[in-house]
């Protein structure tokens, strides 16, 4: 489970993969392409479930789009799928089963039957996926015409192309499993995945770009329906057959690799350590690589080779080639195969590189020094689609580069003009004064408050009239601490409704 982890989890702006040609460019397709149904990540690369739950999940996600559902029986869904009733309802039980790892359930199944309890067949409805969960298109018609295991190959390379993940065939057996025999739960290895993309790749629902894609990996493109074998791709691997020879004699018979095959290495010291000697060598004719050997004689190998889109780029300077080292060339090449993978189209390349060589003067005296620190380096702001000031796209001028060349010459206007002169000091302000504060006076002494004996004098002799006088006079608290609040408030009610009216 490694690597389907690492596959479902790989992000979308991920390893950039390079833009190969399309096979469906020019081709007579089929009537239409047909339905497609958003099947869960989890069920292309998931172990537990077995080839054929894919088959039976895509036929039931489609008929369950119907208004009545997915009312079929298994033996219909077997039919439909070309598949055996077993197989059928094996693949159905894993998906009707709720999951080991995470206990989710791909397929509802509602169980009907008749008022007289005659049975009929099940009611079946897929499971709502998360607004987050990984997902990918798949043609209904590729689950018709392909087995359960090419139309799993085929939803992991339509995943990997929308999302823009290289895949290397290595990949591809690490995320196929055998589901029976001794080996069940073990991945089915990269050569028998090979097997698998020269298979599906003759059915037409695929095309495979040999060693077009990112470091020389192979680059695959799907189809919404079967291409013609007119416009097929040649074959992505030949079919070894479990050995390494070709495909007439079913594979070698050696069970060791012949020593001579290789550089032989040279034993050197007591102690039986091995290092390879470097000679000085020689270099074959046109472009041979230089290659030494132990005996120090000539390399009579092939020579460097370059891919066509490499000599496509070089087309304008491919009189000059011949005097450019093997090793410049080589990094040319590099450099060229650089800016390919990375989305720069060969057109692209060819007319810089036209442009460039007939505006420079003199660059015959380096070709090679020229192409790879002028001819073939990008000017232009960090936008990918801005070539020398200009979008390669439209034509038009790069905005980006028109609003930095607008900075710079304002920034050049003013450092131009000559500097303001600077404003004169203000005048300092006068202090201010220095406030000072008085102390607060003390209050003077007031009579003294009659003690008990007295107010119990003046309570035991007032009238209403002197309480009346005591309030008019002292105010309500003072005459209620001389008189009492029984001798005071039926006269203070009296005194506040006087004085309102």
């Amino acid at each position: 489970m490694t690597a389907a982890v690492a596959y479902a989890a790989a992000p979308a702006a991920a390893v950039p993969c390079p833009e190969t040609p399309r096979a469906s460019t020019g081709a007579r397709p089929r009537t239409g392409g047909g339905l497609r149904v958003r099947v869960p990540l989890r069920i292309v690369v998931g172990a537990q479930y077995r080839d054929a739950a894919l088959s039976v999940y895509i036929k039931v996600a489609a008929l369950a789009m119907r208004p009545e559902g997915c009312t079929a029986k298994v033996s219909v869904l077997a039919e439909y799928l070309g598949l055996s009733k077993s197989v059928a309802e094996r693949g159905l039980k894993d998906l009707t089963n709720p999951d080991e790892a995470d206990g989710l359930t791909e397929v509802i199944t509602t169980r009907r039957t008749l008022r007289g309890g005659r049975g009929q067949s099940a009611h079946r409805v897929v499971r709502t996926a998360a607004p987050d969960e990984h997902f990918v298109w798949v043609p209904v018609r590729a689950a018709d015409a392909l087995s359960p295991r090419l139309l799993r190959l085929y939803a992991l390379i339509a995943y990997a192309e929308a999302r823009n993940v290289p895949l290397s065939v290595g990949d591809l057996g690490g995320m196929l499993y055998h589901h029976t025999g001794k080996n069940a739960g073990q991945h089915l290895g990269a050569r028998q995945a090979a097997r698998l993309l020269e298979e599906i790749g003759s059915t037409g629902w695929i095309t495979v770009h040999a060693r077009q894609g990112l470091q020389g990996r192979h680059a695959y493109e799907t189809h919404r329906h079967p291409l013609h074998p007119a416009v097929q791709a040649p074959a992505a691997v030949p079919d070894i057959h479990d050995g390494s020879g070709a495909d007439d004699h079913a594979g070698s018979l050696t069970s060791r690799e012949d020593p001579r095959t290789d550089r032989p290495a040279k034993k050197t010291g007591v102690g039986g350590s091995i290092r390879r000697r470097r000679d000085a060598g020689s270099s074959a004719q046109g472009h041979g690589e230089k290659r030494s050997n132990s005996s120090g004689g000539t390399y009579r190998g092939p020579g460097l080779q370059l891919s066509p889109r490499v000599w496509q780029v070089l087309e304008p300077v491919r009189h000059e080639l011949p005097a450019i080292s093997p090793y410049v060339l080589r990094r040319i090449g590099q450099e060229i195969g650089r800016q390919l993978s990375a989305g720069v189209g060969a057109e692209r390349l060819t007319a810089r590189l036209t442009a460039r060589w007939v505006s420079t003067e003199d660059p015959r005296r380096d070709v090679g020094r020229w192409l790879l620190g002028a001819g073939l380096v990008r000017h232009g702001c960090r936008l990918p689609s801005c070539e020398s000031g200009t979008t390669w796209a439209t034509g038009e001028r790069c905005h980006l580069c028109a609003n930095i060349a607008e900075g710079e010459r304002l920034a050049a206007a003013a450092a131009e003009q000559p500097p303001a002169p600077a404003p004169r000091p203000e005048p300092p302000a006068p202090p201010r004064p220095t406030t000072t504060w008085l102390p607060m006076p003390r209050p003077e002494p007031g009579p003294e408050p009659p003690g008990a004996d007295e107010r119990e004098q003046l309570r035991a002799a007032a009238t209403d009239d002197t309480v009346r006088q005591a309030l008019a006079e002292l105010g309500a608290p003072a005459a209620i601490r001389l008189y009492g609040r029984a001798l005071v408030l039926p006269h203070l009610t009296q005194h506040d409704e006087g004085t309102t009216a």
